[in-house]
């Protein structure tokens, strides 16, 4: 059951940086989603949504594998 509930945890923050690439892509394409004002906007909520989604994943697959002794000397704390 805690299997389960870390994919739910890491899916939810990939879902958002998979939005966070439509949005950016939508706005390359000149498409504005309905709830947000301007194009540039959008871009930058795309790319806030994508960095964050990102950096959750990679945190936390950095921190297993620290748990689990699997990365170099200059990543150990």
């Amino acid at each position: 059951m805690i299997r389960i509930i870390a994919l739910i945890i890491l899916l939810i923050p990939g879902f958002l940086a998979g939005y966070g690439i439509k949005l950016m892509r939508d706005m390359t394409f000149g498409v504005l989603q309905p709830p947000i004002p301007s194009l540039m906007v959008q871009f930058i909520i795309g790319l806030v949504l994508f960095i964050g989604g990102l950096g959750f994943v990679a945190g936390f697959i950095l921190h297993r594998d620290r748990k689990r002794n699997k990365v170099q000397a200059r990543f150990k704390k």
